[in-house]
């Protein structure tokens, strides 16, 4: 006789207490095997397929694609112990944390997926429209969702990235224009259709003029970035400073490095070595502040935290171990998680436990900002971009590569004079990388 059994959507750890619906993996009816994935979710940290514990036949699900579900509440109910065709197992594996799983392989799945259905407007009506999934140029998960609420074909859409690649930014285009032509891509919803119901008509007024406005939910990876800045704003007492480097030298030393023919050197790699020596030498500036004890912890290992923007929003991968990595090591390191940022393929544990974070907004084109800091870390390094400009060089007057640093920090865990003193050292080892032999 099948037993039925509940399975909730599990901790997913470091704080996170909901996620978001991207897309169901399996359908009533599927057979699953232990620890198969069988719903894409996406947290305010990362996008992770959700595994099932149990081996049986799924007989319900339970939320939508879109919607939020709190951490602990049902996600599938499983029927374990009944006939199936793959003879799976019906031993729950008791990994029920996202992105741990046993070495089973899952199987595959009994049936395909039915082809989802939309609204879309027609004359006024809404009427149900196809969008195939199939060979289209999508990576994003996000962009078929997109593309599927505002019942648009993406067979149709010419993709912007490389090789064709639709993005966000092509469909939301795709919508703007739709709506310019008088030919909305969704039709209104009940609550806006009675909204428009009640508004009284006054044909001897001119109608007045309603700026256009959009709303955007502040949910995932925005949301999350509000809730960390507006907490970091509020609880640490912040100040910044700044100087202006000459970079010359240091790009001739990475030009020297990648002349060689060995792994490329990125200066982000570069700039991470310099920040980690000068973490060693001013450790204050790689703590954090425990409010409820009223301590300040230093913490031994520096773990590299980096603002990557991406497609979802910006995110802050970690280099765990950063100063225990040579130049050649972080390169990888960074360019490893760059991609996996980019790919919404980072884990929970890859986003987390930071205990300083480097941000090279140069690479927006811009000289300089004032970062807030990442809480609960207690410093950040910024970084503009490195241009030619008039320099007094050995006397005399020269055009030389400049950069500009700042380093915002918590004036709890140190006062001007540390702060001074690290950012004084970064820029002494951008302008004369050589001061770097000192602590190697």
């Amino acid at each position: 006789m099948a037993q039925v059994l509940e399975f909730r959507l599990p901790d997913l750890g470091e704080g996170l207490t909901e996620a978001e619906i991207v897309r169901w993996l399996v359908e009533v009816g599927d057979v699953v095997a232990v620890d198969q994935p069988v719903v894409e979710v996406e947290t305010a940290k990362a996008m992770v397929d959700v595994p099932c514990p149990y081996a049986g036949v799924v007989t319900a699900r339970f939320g939508d694609e879109g919607s939020e579900l709190p951490v602990g509440s049902p996600l599938i109910t499983v029927a374990v112990g009944a006939p199936a065709p793959d003879d799976a197992q019906s031993e729950g594996s008791g990994n029920v944390l996202v992105g741990y799983g046993t070495s089973q392989a899952p199987a595959r799945r009994r049936r395909v997926r039915r082809e989802q259905q939309v609204p879309v407007p027609v004359n006024g009506r809404s009427a149900p429209a196809e969008v195939v999934e199939g060979p289209v140029p999508v990576i994003s998960p996000l962009v078929r969702r997109l593309a599927r609420e505002n019942g648009l074909d993406l067979r149709e859409l010419t993709g912007s990235g490389p090789e064709g690649l639709i993005l966000r930014a092509d469909v939301e285009y795709a919508v703007r224009a739709a709506a310019s032509q008088g030919h909305p891509a969704q039709a209104p919803t009940q609550a806006q259709a009675q909204a428009q119901a009640v508004v009284p008509q006054t044909p001897a007024a001119a109608p007045a003029t309603t700026p256009a406005e959009t709303r955007v939910p502040l949910k995932g990876v925005r949301g999350a970035v509000a809730d960390k800045l507006s907490r970091s704003r509020s609880e640490i007492p912040d100040a910044t400073c700044w100087v202006d480097a000459d970079a010359t030298e240091l790009m001739r030393a990475r030009a020297a490095m990648n002349a060689t023919g060995g792994p490329k050197i990125s200066l982000l790699a570069l700039l991470a070595r310099i920040c980690t020596a000068a973490l060693a030498r001013f450790p204050e500036l790689n703590s954090t502040v425990d409010t409820a004890a009223r301590e300040i912890v230093r913490l031994d290992a520096v773990h590299l935290g980096f603002a990557a923007q991406t497609e979802r929003g910006l995110v802050v991968p970690v280099v765990k171990d950063a100063h225990t990595r040579d130049a050649e090591s972080l390169s990888a390191e960074f360019a490893r998680l760059t991609e996996a940022a980019r790919t919404g393929t980072l884990t929970p544990a890859e986003l987390t436990g930071g205990t300083f974070t480097l941000n090279n907004y140069g690479v927006f084109g811009v000289d300089g900002s004032t970062p807030i800091i990442n809480h609960p870390e207690a410093a950040m390094l910024g970084v503009g971009r490195i241009i030619p400009k008039p320099w007094v060089h050995e006397g005399e007057l020269a055009v030389r590569q400049v950069v500009q640093l700042s380093l915002t920090f918590d004036h709890r865990v140190c006062d001007g004079g540390t702060a001074g003193g690290f950012l004084r050292y970064v820029a002494d080892c951008v302008e004369q990388p050589a001061v770097l032999l000192r602590t190697l």
